[in-house]
């Protein structure tokens, strides 16, 4: 199989699967350039409330191709930092759902993500001092803003890697599941994230991410919008809420 993203809706949900199983799911360049544009469309369907990213088969995805590297490696370094980015800035609910290697830019990936679950038996490391790179300043500092200044110093200056219960108890996870339990747990936290208000999804994404200059933004588009009216009533009622507010497209 070449290597390639995939990727297929179901409900609410938008699933991107890393395909590479000869390289466990190692990033190519041409990986890294077509994240961008794929998330870019599933960020404007109106129907997609929240996106996984995961890898085929038994491995999340074991970083970048190394033999990308040979040719330029400033280049495939700002192919990967712009993947991340655009990652970073969906706007909608990511979730990282890890097997096996999540290693250098596999762990770049999933630190992008808003959330990641994982496996148990799952491995992570940031390994760029195993090949003489300077990991990019804004991976550094999302990593810092995720597992705090030592941790990250831990990661990056050793380039070892750590087991789930190292990476949950430093908050590079939010959760832990048994081998047979990732996708089921996935697949039910996700249905819960898109049945929520995007209203309140997004404006909360954005603050939790720093920004400071979209304040007045959300508090304009939270008057009169329909979802707070429309969650007292469910309570009220003790039905489900049926939110109706999205995103408007990017294009």
């Amino acid at each position: 199989m070449e290597p390639q993203l995939s990727h297929s809706v179901t409900g609410s949900v938008a699933t991107v699967v890393i395909r590479h199983p000869a390289k466990r799911n190692a990033m190519t360049t041409a990986m890294w350039r077509a994240l961008p544009p794929l998330l870019d469309a599933l960020a404007d369907d109106a129907g997609v409330r929240a996106l996984v990213l995961t890898g085929e088969g038994r491995t999340f995805c074991a970083g970048a191709d190394i033999s990308t590297l040979k040719g330029s490696p400033q280049e495939a370094q700002r192919l990967a930092v712009a993947a991340e980015e655009a990652l970073a800035a969906f706007p909608k609910p990511t979730l990282a759902a890890v097997r096996g290697h999540c290693v250098g830019g596999g762990a770049q990936l999933a630190a992008a993500c808003d959330l990641r679950f994982a496996q148990e038996g799952a491995v992570f490391g940031v390994t760029p001092a195993r090949l003489g790179i300077v990991y990019p300043a804004s991976s550094t500092r999302r990593l810092v803003s995720l597992v705090g200044p030592s941790a990250a110093k831990y990661l990056l200056f050793s380039g070892e890697l750590i087991d789930t219960a190292r990476a949950l108890r430093t908050g590079l996870v939010d959760e832990v599941l048994p081998v047979d339990g990732l996708d089921r747990r996935v697949a039910e936290f996700t249905a819960i994230l898109a049945s929520r208000s995007q209203l309140t999804q997004a404006a909360a994404k954005e603050f939790a991410n720093g920004r400071t200059d979209r304040d007045a933004h959300w508090s304009g588009r939270a008057q009169g919008n329909g979802d707070t009216a429309e969650g007292v009533a469910a309570f009220l009622e003790r039905r489900p809420p049926r939110f109706n507010w999205s995103l408007p497209g990017r294009r």
